[in-house]
């Protein structure tokens, strides 16, 4: 006589996709304060004062010193594109940096300013990806063109000379490389001093001791601070993490069934993997581009290289329209999604992904990804999964990330007359 079946509940079925996927460990992100746990590069070690001076720098809108735009010296921060209110993306579809102003309850309200000249603004023509958990990267942004190993090991021809893609020959992995070119490519700076103005010194001499005083107040060293700030920021109080580690009243049921749909069914773990839901991949799934966006946009175009994706950055042209597959934490912070911010909201992407039908017409559908096919999920079953990725994976606590005040005394993530209203900075 054959032995039935067992009924699982959604959390036991769970726990055994879990397991057949590499198990619960597989998929936890490190403690708060865990530093040892984190993914680094061997050449930019995690210090407990590299990521103090890390954190400050990146909200610093005090180095922002090379503005060019009228009005806007010392108003913007890294942090203006990538603050924790919003996931650490921007608010609104295309981040604004040196032109920009205002802000918003959070982020939505910050636009180009009136009287900037369109071509000095500091935007970029795709979507800005989050840095939240960073660590699991080891090439930036969506064509993964910052990072000197892994995936980019062998694309050297394309680290072109006068360009930011040339920090690549510095050896560093991508958060690190993105931390250094990104303060020149979105006109920030350090110097000895400017540390000294704004208080820095003894915050670098603390983080970097071993290198030499007349070396070390540099936007390279402020880079690999940052970087070592950005490899700390995890979702690691999100409800499927705390389910991960035991809580198991973490997640409601529909986000539990959502999960389940998740490792199982929808197989998004194919692509999707790790503690951070992401991978080192490039697929092709034919998402609309910046250009297309519904709001006027700054400085996009339908030749701009960024909409070749992957192939844009190495000249393969089997990588055309490949875009990197993102980590999937704490989304619903700023509802752009896609390179081209063309979906408004989660249910939508899914539908997307369940239908499998292109959106942009750009895209040759022989260079669509194989992985591209309908999912055959029901309207019940989109919910659900909706539901996990809505819910399930947000961290409705990333402000922890933030400093409570900066050494300048300036305001953080901009610092425009504007936005101190909207903030009730002074």
């Amino acid at each position: 006589m054959m032995e039935e079946e067992l009924d699982l509940s959604p959390s036991a079925e769970l726990d055994v996709l879990l397991q057949q996927n590499g198990g619960r460990a597989s998929f936890m992100l490190p403690a708060a304060g865990d530093l040892a746990a984190i993914p680094e590069d061997p050449n930019n070690p995690i210090t407990p004062e590299k990521v103090r001076l890390g954190q400050l720098l990146f909200h610093e809108t005090g180095i922002a010193s090379e503005a060019i735009t009228q009005g806007a010296l010392k108003t913007f921060s890294c942090a203006s594109c990538h603050f924790a209110g919003a996931g650490f993306q921007a608010g609104i579809f295309q981040g604004i940096g040196d032109g920009g102003t205002g802000f918003g309850f959070n982020g939505e309200r910050r636009v180009p300013k009136a009287l900037a000249n369109p071509d000095s603004i500091d935007v970029q023509p795709i979507r800005s990806p989050t840095v939240l958990n960073g660590a699991y990267q080891e090439a930036m942004l969506w064509n993964g063109q910052f990072g000197a190993t892994g995936v980019n090991a062998g694309t050297e021809a394309s680290w072109t000379a006068g360009t930011p893609k040339a920090v690549n020959f510095l050896g560093f992995q991508g958060l690190e490389t993105q931390a250094i070119a990104g303060l020149g490519v979105h006109r920030l700076n350090m110097t000895p001093a400017l540390a000294d103005e704004l208080g820095y010194t003894s915050l670098f001499d603390l983080a970097f001791p071993d290198v030499p005083r007349q070396a070390r107040y540099d936007k390279l060293y402020a880079g690999l601070a940052i970087a070592a700030y950005e490899r700390t920021l995890l979702a690691n109080e999100a409800p499927f993490q705390l389910w991960l580690n035991g809580n198991t009243r973490a997640m409601l049921n529909d986000e539990i069934r959502g999960a389940v749909l998740f490792f199982g069914k929808a197989n998004c773990v194919s692509c999707h993997s790790g503690p951070a839901l992401n991978s080192m991949r490039f697929e092709a799934i034919g998402m609309a581009d910046l250009v297309d966006n519904r709001e006027p946009t700054v400085r996009t175009s339908v030749d701009n290289v960024e909409n070749k994706g992957r192939g844009g950055f190495t000249g393969n042209p089997d990588e055309l329209y490949q875009f990197k597959v993102p980590q999937l934490y704490s989304m619903r912070s700023s509802p752009f999604y896609g390179h081209g911010s063309s979906f408004r909201n989660l249910r939508d992407v899914v539908s997307y992904k369940n239908e499998a039908v292109a959106e942009n017409n750009r895209v040759p559908e022989t260079a669509l990804s194989t992985a591209f096919v309908p999912l055959n999920l029901t309207e019940t079953e989109i919910d659900d999964l909706t539901a996990f990725l809505r819910n399930g994976l947000h961290d409705p606590n990333l402000r922890r990330y933030e400093p409570s005040a900066l050494p300048s005394g300036q305001c953080f993530p901009n610092h425009d007359e504007q936005t101190r209203r909207d903030i009730g900075c002074n």
